[in-house]
């Protein structure tokens, strides 16, 4: 007969498993995935299904002009739904990656259904009453009572993991962020201006100005501060996941014209001195954290490398010897991936995981 999901903690299954059944209780979960045909939400199918979640039924959500396409997924073929039908189907959970103001309108909506939704826009991740998780930094802090959970800006995923360990050993007082970011941020629209460049092709233009062969400051739009939206957020955000209002952050974006991934040159000032082989072996040890570090043969981490891949990488850490307590990283990952789609679906796990969601059945 149908039970809570909180029998689940009698056979403790462990976070990022592949293995969600055990003795004899089988998860049932609905999965929704909100704005399935963009390029965010094809990834996050593509993620669910390496990662074997338990889904046991899927509804791909998209815009009145997507309904009634297929999408395949995991083998079969699922035909795309609105956004009413899909709460009027109560799925367990629905992410949502299908920008800002269709998730102000709906996320609500499916929140009232009494459906979990994970939002990787940007429209409720100041919301004083909204969690913004990164869950190896602060997922212990969801409730079942958040309906409406918030996944970070893609730069600020990557920066903030590998942060964390810094922040919680020695303090973090200020923070100076360049970034070098993927077209692939911006979605599918901007990859195609790209490639039309590099084949002389006069199509769309997304951004102001030529992206092959060139890079320019400006992500997002520009405030009355002189700071773009995008730079804004990894100033925000970081405070906010961190929990420390206090860190004096500023910050470029940069877009270039590549597309495995974020780039970030980050310049770290801590409140403590610290001892820089133990940062290192602190980041080596930090889950979802690769430390790819010896320039002597070349190694560090770069876009392609890091394309398709989950981690973040870090490298060219050495101290700043112009400033007292300084140091300089060098932080790079997959934007739609552990950026955006992976970790909204880890942000699932963790909500199956600990009984936040979602229904079983006892088998006999």
């Amino acid at each position: 007969m149908p039970v809570y999901l909180g029998l689940a903690l009698l056979i403790k299954p462990v976070f990022g498993s592949r293995i969600y059944t055990n003795l004899n209780l089988t998860f049932k979960m609905k999965v929704a995935v909100v704005g399935v045909t963009g390029l965010v939400g094809t990834v996050m199918c593509r993620i669910l299904e390496e990662r074997n979640f338990p889904v046991t039924e899927f509804l791909p959500v998209a815009s009145p002009r997507s309904i009634g396409k297929q999408i395949t997924f995991k083998g079969e073929q699922h035909t795309v739904i609105g956004m009413q039908d899909a709460i009027d189907r109560r799925p367990d959970i629905a992410i949502f990656s299908a920008g800002g103001g269709t998730s102000k309108e709906w996320a609500p909506k499916f929140a009232e259904a009494g459906i979990t939704v994970v939002d990787n826009s940007s429209a409720w991740r100041m919301d004083t009453d909204k969690k913004l998780v990164v869950p190896e930094i602060n997922a212990s802090e969801l409730q079942p009572q958040d309906k409406i959970i918030a996944n970070p800006n893609c730069s600020t995923i990557q920066m903030v993991l590998a942060l964390l360990p810094i922040h919680r050993k020695y303090g973090i007082d200020r923070l100076v962020i360049s970034t070098y970011q993927s077209v692939t941020g911006t979605g599918v629209a901007a990859v195609k201006q790209m490639e039309n460049e590099r084949e002389g092709i006069n199509g769309e233009k997304v951004y102001p100005h030529p992206i092959d062969k060139n890079c320019f400051p400006h992500g997002g739009d520009f405030e009355a501060n002189g700071y773009t939206t995008e730079e804004m957020k990894l100033v925000n955000e970081t405070r906010k996941i961190l929990g420390d209002d206090s860190i004096k952050v500023t910050a470029t974006v940069v877009r270039i014209p590549v597309v495995g991934g974020h780039s970030e040159a980050v310049n770290i000032e801590t409140k403590e001195s610290f001892d820089l082989e133990d940062i290192i072996e602190d980041l080596r040890k930090t889950p979802g954290i690769t430390i790819q570090d010896d320039p002597a043969n070349n190694v560090y981490p770069t876009p392609r490398s890091a394309h398709e891949k989950d981690d973040v990488f870090v490298g060219r850490i050495r101290r700043d010897d112009t400033r007292p307590n300084a140091l300089n990283l060098w932080i790079v990952s997959d934007n739609l991936r552990k950026g955006a789609a992976t970790n909204a679906v880890q942000i699932a796990e963790y909500l199956v995981k600990h009984a936040l969601v979602g229904t079983s059945t006892v088998e006999s």
